[in-house]
């Protein structure tokens, strides 16, 4: 049952493939704003999974975040997402993720279940 308080966590390394340089977001070899962006909507992703009804998924809508410190090549980077609403086929999420040193980025997160058959079936 989808409810306030779910959460989860996601985790990665800072490698080459996953700076910003690599991803064109930017010409520094640092975590990528995309790369802190994919992982927080990653932990969205999994903190709903098991509550789902079967054929049921999640799609990303809105991601308002700020990345405020970057993170450097081998970096551990830790992503959480906490359920803060639902309403209907709509969740909200506080999202946030850290290195070993602190804080990187924070933000909220909507996402919205969808059937996946249903959801699959308009993509052309």
């Amino acid at each position: 049952m989808l409810e306030k308080g779910l959460s989860a966590t996601t985790r990665t390394t800072v490698t080459a493939a996953n700076t910003a340089a690599a991803m064109g977001s930017g010409d520094l070899p640092v975590f990528a704003t995309p790369a802190l962006v994919a992982l927080m909507e990653h932990a969205a992703m999994m903190a709903v999974a098991a509550a789902l009804p079967e054929g049921a998924t999640t799609v990303g809508a809105e991601m308002n975040t700020s990345h405020i410190k970057p993170s450097g090549l081998g970096a551990e980077i830790t992503a959480s997402a906490v359920v803060t609403e639902v309403d209907g086929r709509k969740i909200v999420f506080t999202v946030g993720a850290r290195d070993g040193e602190g804080p990187i980025g924070e933000g909220t997160h909507v996402r919205f279940v969808v059937d996946r058959e249903r959801f699959l079936a308009k993509v052309k």
